[in-house]
Order: C-alpha cells, then structure tokens, then sequence
C-alpha cells in the first residue's frame, strides 16, 4: 500500500539512484541521444526518467514548449518569427559602466545580481570554470554577487548546466534564475514543473557551435596565434572572430580565413543538429547577433522577461535595433564553400572581410545571415546523416528559413 501511495516521480528517483549505486556507476553513464547528445546535463541526475520527452534532440517540441512559456507559438506568417521567436519587443544596449572582465559589458551577470540583491531570487544556476581550466564548464548554483561575477565570460564549451537539479530540490529554493542555452533551457522547460519552485526566471543567450573540450583545443590551436593565452573569444558582426588575451590584447581573425577543412568536424553532433540559435524558450536573451558591433541585442519574450529587463534599464544605454543589407547572396554563396571545406588565403580572406564589413549585413539582417548560414548546414547535417529524423526534427520555422535557398544533395 505504501508503494501505491508513492508518485511516479519518487519512484523514479528512487529506482535510478539505486540503479546508479548498485551498479557503482557515475550518473554521466547513460545518453539516450547517444551521438545527438548535447551534455545539458539532465541524464546526470535522476530526472534522467524523463529524458526522451525532455531531449532536444529526441523529441523536438518547441512550437509546444513556447506555448507553455509565453501563452503562445510563433506566427509562422511572420517572417520576424520565424528567425526570432516569439517577442515582445527587441532593442540594442550595453552598459553605462562596464562590468571588468566580463565578456562584453557585463548585462547577464549585472540581471543575475540585481534579482539576487532585490531578493526576487535565492539562487542563480550559471558557470563558472574549474580551477585547473578556464574553459572547463563548472555549473553551480550562484547565493552572492561574488558567484555571479565569477561565472562571467562564455565557455564555448558543451556544459552540463542541469546537473544541478537535484541540488535545487534537495536546498529547498523556491525562487530562481537559470541562465543557459536552448537545448538546456528544452529540457528545463519540460521539467520545470517538477521541481517545487514557486518561480522560475530563464534568461537566455543565443547559443551556435559549441565544441567538446578537445575540439576547443584543435580550434584555438589552429586558429589563434598564442592558443595558451587565450582567455575569450566570439564570432562577432564584423565578420572576424575576436580572441582576448592575458595580456589584455585583441587578436582578429577574418572568418574566411578560418581553416574549414581542419574544422569542419570539431563540432559537437548536437550543435550541427540544432535549429534553437536564438534560445527561443527563455524568458529574455541577451545575445550580441542582432546588434551593431560593441552593443548587445536584447530579445523580452514575455512579461517575465520584461520584468528583469526593467531592473537594469537604468543602467543601459539603449538603441532600437537596426536592419542594413541584404544577406541571401552571401548565405547562398557560403554552402557550397563550407560543404567542400574551402579556405582562402589569409590576404584574400582579409580583403573579403574588410568588403562584406561595409557593405554587407548589418544588425538585424547580420543575425539573419547568421542564422541562415547555420540552419541550411545544419539541415543538410541531419539529411545526410540522420534521414529517418529530418521530418520530425526540423521545425517549421526553421524549414521555411532552409526552403529560401538552394541546397546540394
């Protein structure tokens, strides 16, 4: 009668930790999504009872989990909704004091601390890195200001972020904030509603390409000049990828001139079969894409969104977001170069940049290139090397985004 009694919840849990203990196996042993597997972290922990209707990767329901979140799906008539998802409003800012060290003005960790500060939260679910490594991923759950600032600057990195829920049941928090990528973010929205919060708080950054920590190693390696020193990098608007270094110098790299054939297989199966770039889920995003080069594009999905945008707003320079250029050549002309892993002399590479610099796509239309670039190789990924989930895993939006261009075979 006592085990009746019990819910399907605790008898999972209490199945799984067993399982995991008598076997004197590490939590990280299964991956239903096998290659597909992004490591978010929720088969680390006994929520892994509900993985193939939370996964990505298994079980593609986006258009059902912005409902859940926002009170509705993206129009599929608007084009705006296609690339951005469901939004409020969008904008431009950065901050009127800069955070030191943080990996653009500092607007994430800024949020994450006044919702700690003001007591909205008692706790928020962000990164740092481990002691021996900057870009190793160590996701905690952040009690002060001091741990917030700690988890500043992105690691490009696959990170287990939900391997923490457990610790958010087990402390008993009520109120929290959870920053992450789309494919966490997924898999926390199917699982919220188990995990005895009274409030949740997403905000979301924009999330492409990310990479195991050997394949980081092969891509700092090939591409940066002092790979040791390294601290940040990012793909920005200027068509250079920007790497920071100890010293506090700045390295660019043209993307043209990236060595495509060496790189084209250090990213992580996951992210090639991924169509959530914009974090659609998430309460409010803060990216860089949509914005010109030295602000960062904010995207309010929803009145909770809305609500942790106003907390900062006093401390922002603010802009409307902007729209320059026309983007579907560039993209069209890019497939068949990324397909066939083509590189161009650095000279070239340079010049190209410097060309597409100025009169190239601009704000809103950059974040469009770049989304289009990513969806139609990712289509042809998941095509070519897993053709019995094209159907049920491409969205409809991101459909309508692939069937603008022309792909090969």
């Amino acid at each position: 009668m006592l085990w009746g009694r019990c819910s399907s919840k605790y008898i999972a849990k209490f199945m799984t930790v067993a399982h995991f203990k008598s076997k004197g196996l590490k939590r990280s042993s299964p991956r239903p999504a096998k290659a597909l597997c992004s490591d978010c972290g929720l088969c680390d922990t006994y929520y892994i009872h509900y993985v193939k209707e939370a996964c990505a990767f298994l079980n593609q329901q986006v258009a059902e989990l912005e409902q859940q979140a926002h009170g509705q799906s993206r129009d599929l008539d608007s084009e705006d909704d296609w690339y951005f998802g469901v939004h409020q409003q969008m904008l431009t800012a950065r901050k009127k004091d800069p955070i030191p060290g943080a990996q653009w003005t500092g607007i994430v960790s800024t949020i994450g601390i006044e919702m700690l500060n003001r007591g909205l939260v008692e706790g928020v679910v962000c990164v740092q890195n481990t002691p021996e490594d900057r870009f190793q991923p160590m996701p905690v759950i952040a009690r002060t200001p001091e741990d917030i600032l700690a988890a500043r600057v992105n690691k490009p990195t696959l990170s287990p972020n939900l391997s923490i829920l457990e610790q958010i049941e087990q402390s008993g928090l009520k109120r929290l904030l959870v920053i992450g990528v789309g494919c966490q973010i997924q898999a926390l929205r199917s699982v919220q509603d188990k995990l005895g919060l009274e409030k949740l708080y997403v905000l979301g950054t924009p999330c492409v390409d990310n990479v195991p920590r050997d394949g980081l190693q092969k891509f700092l390696e090939t591409t940066s000049k002092s790979p040791e020193t390294v601290v940040s990098y990012e793909f920005m608007q200027d068509f250079r990828v920007h790497f920071k270094h100890e010293d506090g110098s700045e390295e660019q790299v043209p993307f043209f001139g990236l060595k495509t054939d060496k790189l084209k297989n250090i990213f992580a199966p996951s992210c090639m079969s991924c169509f959530d770039y914009v974090n659609s889920l998430a309460d409010l995003v803060v990216g860089y894409m949509g914005s010109p080069y030295g602000w960062q594009w904010v995207v309010v999905r929803n009145e909770t969104g809305q609500e942790m945008l106003d907390l900062v707003m006093d401390q922002l320079k603010t802009q409307p977001v902007m729209s320059e250029g026309d983007r579907k050549s560039a993209v069209q002309n890019s497939i068949p170069a990324y397909d066939k892993g083509v590189t161009l002399p650095m000279w070239a590479a340079k010049l190209m940049g410097v060309v597409i610099d100025r009169i190239g796509p601009r704000g809103l239309e950059y974040a469009r290139f770049s989304i289009d670039s990513h969806f139609t190789r990712n289509y042809l990924y998941v095509k070519r090397n897993y053709p019995e989930k094209l159907e049920g895993h491409v969205p409809a939006y991101a459909q309508k985004i692939v069937e603008q261009y022309t792909l090969p075979d």
